[in-house]
């Protein structure tokens, strides 16, 4: 049993829509097998990302910036990398308390999360 990944919820021009999340769910129960995830927020991914842009990238120095707090920003910071979320796209108010005061960077749009990256200040 193989995902591409396990969000819960993705958005639509129309709303919030079930992601796969829901769906592997119910698979792995059905089954008792635990699905391999392949995405967000697995380790593999990010590192497998970091290597296709060559060999010496530090994680340690990279930045993902995403609106999902648990896939892209815990994903990120569990890999070694640093986060920052944006409050838009599937962002919901309190998103940002699923991530740790000591690695929080929340900001209000991409051009913002560039300018913190800019800054050296990201967390």
């Amino acid at each position: 049993l193989v995902a591409v990944h396990k969000g819960r919820y993705y958005k639509r021009a129309d709303g919030l829509a079930l992601g796969p999340g829901p769906f592997v769910a119910a698979l792995e129960y059905a089954t008792g097998a635990k699905a391999e995830i392949v995405g967000k927020p697995e380790p593999a991914f990010f590192h497998m990302g970091a290597a296709t842009l060559g060999s010496d990238i530090d994680l340690a120095n990279t930045v993902m910036i995403g609106d999902d707090a648990k896939d892209d920003v815990l994903g990120a910071i569990k890999s070694g990398m640093k986060g920052i979320l944006v409050r838009t796209g599937k962002y919901r108010k309190g998103d940002e308390q699923q991530i740790p005061l000591e690695r929080r960077n929340c900001v209000e749009s991409f051009a913002e999360a560039v300018d913190l990256i800019e800054s050296g200040k990201v967390l």
